[in-house]
């Protein structure tokens, strides 16, 4: 008997030794590998920060053996989650000033104001979040009470958007500008011919505000790595950074403090940039990749700032702006064409989107796989969703469903029908990437993918789902957040898919995204998020 049990464990011991090493394994879990197949996995391997094996459990523990292995239980794993449009920088930033996200009111923006002020004590104070849509009195504030509150304090804040700007008179003297202030691609507003401390897109330039400090970059970056881990997400696609913000990234990559892999789109706010660039050439490694540039085409359509082929239903003879002449616009364009960067251009109004796509087009010449980008495509005219046959639709499904109060106002019954219309824009394409453009929008995923397949807010209205026939499936909302927003990048080869050879980047789910009654999406919650197969949160 004690020969038979020393053989049976020399045998085991010999079977165990044929097999492989893994640093990771996961086993009896509900993995959606998002492949081409879009297949679901019970178990995979990873070594080395890359998947080395899927299978059923079975097939995987007979091959692998790992000092590391986890017993999922039937949980729901996705791949790592992909921003594909957000302001992961500013989100930082943000967390180090005044958040007036969710203000019901002027007077609760002020209110915030006063309490920040009492806490920081700062010399300049700035934030962002107000949104006049969500107030009873649906209009732009004004600064006298701005000026009574601060008089010798420069107050500068920010709408939701980024794109509208109310400042107080301490901030207009600091930054000498005057109501007879030339602004072109943007707007002074005026009331009995005073500025009302509102200034819109390009006129936000002018105010001058205080330089940001190393130490403020790095935290704000450390933070929202922080917020963005929490909610599964394992790449961001960066929609515009200046240069010194892409160099602090790079190095506090390579200093492994920051981990997040960031898909960074230069901001082409200035030529110098654009050409200092395309002459370094594509800079990629595993964390950073810089080949695309973010270009403004208009503004947004909370603050009438969007571009419009007609004028605005509520503003007559008010139709919003381009930022730059025509012009410009091909000139960016052809720079870009002639290198190897992508060019991905913010694009709301119907104007903006029938420009760019045309400027795209002459620039492109017929090309195929430059997988340049318009950024939100909001309002399309019906003949000009044609041209996305070779041009990437990138949106953000939770401004549909924040924009879907007033929208109508704006633009109209007729031009609604052209609008947020995501399966349209993805019928046209073949693919579509999603993302949240947080902090203007929440950085929740998961409320991106109840936006896209749902298409209802949190109290369930409206009760039919808005404009519904855009609605896209779950599992076209999944592959916007990993697979088709990883294509967007040129990164499909090497993430976006639980698949053998690519980073293991993954998440682990309280619920199946799924599955689950549709009311129940926006309450999952990521249980654990893995990056390179490391647990990050």
């Amino acid at each position: 008997m004690k020969k038979i049990l020393l053989f049976a464990c020399i045998i085991t011991t010999l079977f165990s030794c044929q097999k492989e090493k893994a640093d990771l394994i996961i086993i009896n879990s509900n993995t959606y590998s998002v492949n081409d197949n879009f297949d679901k996995v019970e178990a995979f391997a990873v070594k080395d920060g890359k998947f080395i094996a899927v299978g059923t459990s079975k097939e995987i523990q007979e091959k692998y053996q790992s000092k590391n292995t986890i017993d999922a239980k039937n949980q729901t794993i996705v791949p790592g989650l992909i921003d594909a449009h957000c302001h992961f920088f500013g989100l930082g930033l943000s967390e180090q000033k005044v958040n007036l996200r969710g203000t019901k009111s002027y007077d609760e923006v002020l209110e915030k104001l006063v309490a920040f002020q009492k806490e920081k004590n700062t010399s300049f104070i700035t934030g962002r979040g107000w949104d006049q849509n969500d107030w009873e009195v649906k209009e732009f504030p004004t600064k006298e009470k701005l000026d009574k509150l601060f008089p010798t304090i420069p107050v500068a804040i920010g709408r939701i958007d980024g794109h509208a700007l109310l400042v107080n008179q301490a901030a207009i003297d600091f930054s000498e500008i005057t109501k007879d202030t030339k602004v072109s691609g943007g707007e002074i507003m005026m009331k009995g011919g005073e500025m009302t401390g509102v200034l819109i897109d390009e006129a936000m330039d002018f105010i001058k505000f205080p330089s940001i400090s190393k130490k403020e970059a790095i935290q704000g970056l450390l933070d929202a790595q922080k917020i963005s881990f929490s909610y599964g997400l394992t790449t961001v696609d960066d929609a515009g950074l200046p240069r010194f913000a892409i160099e602090l990234i790079d190095s506090l990559q390579k200093a492994n403090d920051l981990k997040m892999r960031i898909y960074a789109m230069v901001s082409a706010d200035n030529q110098e940039q654009i050409d200092y660039y395309i002459s370094k050439g594509i800079t990629k490694t595993d964390r950073l990749n810089v080949r695309s540039f973010k270009v403004y085409g208009d503004g947004a359509l909370g603050s009438r700032g969007a571009a419009l082929r007609k004028s605005y239903s509520d503003r007559e003879n008010h139709f919003g702006a381009l930022i730059y002449t025509p012009k410009r616009y091909q000139e960016i364009a052809k720079q870009i064409a002639a290198s190897e960067f992508q060019m991905n251009t913010h694009a709301i109004g119907d104007s903006a989107n029938t420009w760019m796509l045309k400027t795209y087009k002459e620039a492109l010449k017929g090309e195929k796989n430059r997988r340049w980008r318009i950024e939100h495509a909001q309002i399309v005219s019906n003949d000009d969703f044609k041209n996305f046959d070779n041009i990437l639709p990138s949106v953000q499904p939770t401004h549909a469903t924040s924009d879907m109060y007033w929208a109508k106002d704006r633009i109209g019954k007729d031009r609604m029908k052209g609008a947020y219309a995501y399966k349209k824009l993805l019928n046209t394409y073949g693919k579509i990437a999603l993302g949240t453009d947080f902090p203007v929008e929440q950085v929740n995923p998961f409320l991106t993918f109840y936006a896209a397949t749902i298409r209802k807010d949190l109290n369930n209205y409206p009760e039919n789902g808005f404009q519904i026939e855009n609605v896209l499936t779950r599992e076209e909302t999944l592959k916007g957040m990993t697979l088709w927003a990883a294509y967007a990048n040129f990164e499909e080869d090497e993430k976006g898919s639980i698949e053998v050879g690519k980073f293991a980047d993954f998440v682990i789910l309280n619920q199946n995204i799924m599955e689950v009654n549709g009311s129940e999406i926006p309450k999952t919650k990521v249980i654990s998020t893995f990056l390179n197969g490391e647990k990050v949160y």
